[in-house]
Formats: structure tokens, sequence, C-alpha cells
């Protein structure tokens, strides 16, 4: 493949803040940029990672029957230091691992996207590593958290941990790093957020003041890393922030104040290329601009991001498990079959953002909670099984059916507020 840079995933050193990769897919689908400027001015700034034999055996993707097949790309994150531009608190050589991983799925019909965020704190049974030859890096083992695959066999290794725990095919993935997403919002001129109360964390460099305003630089860096004394001080907390960023920086995108200035949207896509570390599959930018103009008439209303379902670990109060639900989510993301309410309660949709006073988020009154939430959809819903024989024609179930996905109440309940607001986000 001519025009980019190539490296071995097992061997990159990009380092990444993934809300980039999140909002340049939930952009493209709703605006279909032009694919002529696209393949004459930026393919040379994509970096192409080859996957091959790293890969090992894949998951068979199912088959949906339909004229399109739906795609899933992932998204990964590193928590590296190392790279010009990324030496953001002094914590050089420390390795890396998977900070932050968004699964996007983008449905066959082209009415539907999620981004499903994976907590690192995850506990889950990885499979062996594997290098650029195929050979073990490292021996498959028994609850180990998320973000180990990353430092141990790099992008690969997290894709082949994402098919054996989730059962979901990976199309396409992706890698960005920290000094290119500062680049971007640079060159949105900032991107809205509303900071509920002042944040000081010194021992991390971040101090951000309180208010609804426009950050860039530094600033949104540290809005979608900070953690400590921040809400709960989760990193589930943190993911629910970054997700509440992407909409916002896809507001801003796609604003008439950007979309109308050649220079705002010139110097945002060659910023966010020139970070972008990208699969064979899509390393010509052409075909980016394809599935852009496919998903070009998506409305904001139906891309959403939420976090799998998960519950603190009895093992281990400082890490999670998947909980009952996630494996509904997973299953549902495999038809290809859009979540329905009860799946995407505490989800953010693009259009209705957390401290926006049209926010209302989607609820049937059911939604599953993390934190150890017990009182799950296992009472309401089929088995895994049962679920098998009931959606087997991908239309699903007659329960799922009578609460469709994208209903909503007159306003978000007592427990989202409070979810909301132990996420460190307004209200």
């Amino acid at each position: 493949m001519k025009g980019g840079k190539r490296r071995a995933p097992t061997r990159t050193r990009r380092t990444v803040a993934t809300v980039v990769i999140s909002t340049l897919v939930a952009v493209a689908m709703v605006s279909g940029l032009s694919m002529a400027y696209f393949y004459r001015h930026l393919t040379g700034n994509l970096t192409v990672l080859e996957g091959g034999a790293a890969l090992g055996d894949r998951v068979e993707k199912f088959d949906t029957g339909g004229p399109k097949e739906p795609l899933n790309i992932l998204v990964m994150g590193s928590d590296s230091r190392d790279g010009e531009g990324n030496d953001i608190d002094g914590l050089t050589g420390g390795g890396e691992r998977s900070d932050t991983t968004i699964l996007v799925h983008l449905s066959a019909d082209r009415e539907h996207a999620y981004g499903i965020s994976i907590p690192r704190d995850s506990m889950v049974d990885r499979p062996e590593c594997l290098d650029d030859n195929g050979d073990q890096l490292s021996p498959e083992a028994d609850n180990q958290m998320w973000n180990a695959a990353f430092a141990l066999g790099g992008p690969a290794c997290t894709i082949r941990q994402v098919e054996a725990t989730t059962g979901v095919s990976v199309d396409h993935f992706v890698v960005v790093d920290f000094n290119g997403f500062k680049g971007m919002v640079d060159a949105l001129g900032g991107v809205e957020v509303c900071i509920p109360e002042t944040w000081d964390d010194p021992a991390h460099d971040i101090y951000l003041e309180e208010g609804t305003r426009k950050i860039s630089g530094k600033e949104a860096l540290n809005y979608v890393r900070v953690r400590y004394g921040i809400g709960d001080g989760t990193d589930l907390g943190r993911l629910k922030r970054q997700q509440a960023f992407v909409g916002s920086m896809a507001h801003q995108v796609l604003s008439s104040d950007t979309l109308a200035n050649p220079v705002k949207v010139t110097r945002f896509l060659s910023a966010v290329t020139d970070s972008l570390a990208v699969d064979e599959g899509i390393s010509n930018v052409t075909r980016m601009g394809k599935l852009a103009y496919e998903f070009r008439n998506i409305g904001l209303d139906r891309i959403k991001f939420l976090t799998v379902p998960w519950m603190w670990d009895p093992e281990d109060p400082n890490r999670v498990i998947w909980a009952p639900e996630a494996k509904r989510v997973w299953q549902k993301i495999k038809r290809d079959q859009p979540l329905p309410a009860r799946l995407t309660g505490d989800a953010i949709s693009v259009n209705t953002l957390p401290g926006t006073e049209e926010a209302k988020p989607a609820t049937d009154g059911a939604s599953p909670k993390g934190g150890g939430d017990e009182d799950s959809s296992e009472s309401t819903e089929p088995s895994d099984e049962s679920a098998e024989t009931e959606s087997g024609d991908g239309n699903g179930s007659a329960e799922e059916k009578a609460t469709p996905e994208g209903t909503s109440s007159d306003g978000p309940s007592e427990e989202e507020i409070a979810e909301l607001e132990s996420a460190g986000l307004c209200v």
C-alpha cells in the first residue's frame, strides 16, 4: 500500500487520546466530508499498522443477510508518555497500556452507531499474544486486567482479547496520540464543556476552573484524563467524561461556524489524520471518505456512547468485572441489532449532552447500572440460550420490540442524575 508510513502493531510507540477517532467517526458519519479532499491531502498523513500473523485466528463475522455489512472499529488508547509532545506530566519510561478502549459499531442499515467503552480495570481471561511471525509473545492467562494486553502485545493482542471475550469480530482498528489530540482541539478553536466545580490535581499537574466554557490544548487533554479527586475518583467516571467530550467535539465540528469555514475544516482534518495510526484496510483516505458518505444521513440522536455493563470485582474492590447484561450487549452488537433502552439507559447521545438544557438521557426506567447493582435485567430478559432462539432471525424478541431504542422520559431520573454527578459531569 502506497502513501503511508508503516509500523508493526506490536512495536508501535504511538500514544493516544482515544476520543480523537471516536469523534472523527461520529463526524464522518454525519457530514460526508469531501472524498476528493481526503484523497489529495490527507492520505499521506496516516501511519499504517500491519496486523498480519500477530492477529492469529479470527472470530467469524455474523452474517446479517443484508446488502451491506456492519462495521466494528476498535479504538485503542495508551497511557505511555514517550514520544514527541506526549510527556504531559513527567511520567516517561513507564511503558504503555491501553488507557482507553472503545469499540465503535456502525450498523449495516447505516441508521445506528454505538461507541462502547471497556474499562481498563476490567478483569478478563486474556488469550495468548503473538508476534509478527505468529509466534507466542505471552501465554494466555486468566483473571487479567484489560489494559495488560496492549502492554504485552500492542494493538494486535488487544484485538485478540476483544474477539475472545465478546465474540464480536473487529473489522478495523485505530491508534492516536496525545499530541495529535491537542492539535485537533486547537484547530477547532476549543471545545465547550461544563465543569461543575474547580478540579485541582497537583500530583498530575491538572487544574481546571469550574464553569461552562471552551477549553483547548493541554486543558482539553487534562479534562479527558483527569481522575483523582473528581466525582467518585474512579476510571468509570473518567470514561463517562470522555464520552461527553466526544459528543461536544462532534457538535463543535458539525456547527455552522466550523463547516462553513474552509480554514477550520482543513486544520481539523490535517490534525486528525496526522495523529492517526490505522490498519491497512483503512490506510487509504479515499476509503474513509466513502465510508463517511455512506453514513452522511445518520442523526446525532442515533450516535450513542456507553460503557459495557459492569460491577465491582468481589475479589478486588479496585477492579471491575462485566455484569450479566454485558453478554446481551455483545450479542446485540454481534448480530447488528439495535440496543434496547434497558441497555442504553446511561448512554450519552451526541445530541443530548450532560449539562445542556435539552439533555434528557434515554431510559425506560430499567437501565442496568454499574457499581455492583445486581438487580439486573436477568429477571426480565430471556437467557442467552433463549435469546439465540428468539432473535435468530435478526429481529429481536417481542419484549425488546416493546421497548424500542430511543424511548425517553421527561428528564433524567434521580438515579441518572446521581450517576452523572458521581462522574463529575454537570446535570
